[in-house]
């Protein structure tokens, strides 16, 4: 695969996490963002290990099979390499990141990594997602959502929210994160964020959930949600939650 040309924000956030597969595109423009905001791998340290720890939180609610959109690089502590024994799909709309995810994961049996537009669960390969994720529709599987929420308006993220949920099966489990306003005090880097961000209200996120129920843990900065010692000192940038889909 040779180098890109433009900078890719899931190889930014590779970069950020202290992976290797990014290329000096990405690590410059990465610089170029912290230049205007700060220290981001400390914040994208914690949305992962967030990612971590709901993934074992699905794990003990019998969860073994997982889709997730907007995947970005499947590596640093992502899906598969915390949910050793489940299968996952890994989705993404960007062609050069499914290429190099489809790299990475070349000869896994239980992961695998295709198109899927996240407003759109019917763009994904159904040989695929019988495949890696087979209970889909039929007994719960884990849905991971992070990254997406803050380029989707209301009225198409609780559209698509709710699509995942009746396509679900009933006791699937869905991990999930908003933008919260914090680059409000950082013009420069808001900027660099493009048109289609949305930034949010925390008092705002609980209604975008729709028919998903937030577990007992609520929706709360990525630092402070389950734990493991004292939340990391960290900018509150992201909210997120692990919801539920009712048994019917």
């Amino acid at each position: 695969m040779g180098e890109p040309d433009q900078p890719s924000t899931a190889r930014m956030i590779d970069f950020w996490l202290g992976g290797r597969h990014h290329f000096p595109v990405d690590v410059a423009a990465a610089t170029a963002f912290e230049r205007a905001y700060g220290p981001c791998a400390p914040v994208f340290r914690e949305l992962r290990a967030f990612l971590g720890r709901a993934v074992r939180a699905m794990l003990e609610h019998g969860v073994d099979g997982f889709l997730v959109f907007g995947a970005g690089v499947p590596t640093m502590g992502n899906v598969h390499e915390v949910a050793t024994d489940a299968t996952v799909l890994y989705t993404d709309v960007d062609p050069v990141t499914i290429r190099l995810g489809q790299s990475i994961l070349a000869g896994s049996d239980r992961a695998g990594y295709g198109f899927g537009d996240a407003t759109d669960v019917g763009s994904i390969d159904r040989a695929q997602l019988h495949r890696f994720v087979p209970g889909w529709g039929r007994r719960p599987v884990g849905v991971v959502f992070l990254g997406l929420a803050a380029f989707l308006d209301d009225a198409t993220l609780t559209r698509t929210l709710d699509e995942l949920y009746a396509a679900a099966a009933p006791g699937s489990m869905l991990a999930v994160d908003f933008d919260t306003e914090e680059l409000a005090g950082h013009p420069e880097a808001l900027a660099m964020m493009g048109p289609q961000f949305r930034m949010r209200a925390p008092s705002t996120f609980a209604s975008l959930l729709g028919r998903w129920a937030p577990t007992v843990d609520g929706i709360v900065p990525v630092a402070e949600w389950r734990p493991e010692g004292a939340p990391a000192p960290v900018p509150d940038a992201f909210h997120a939650v692990l919801a539920t889909r009712a048994v019917d």
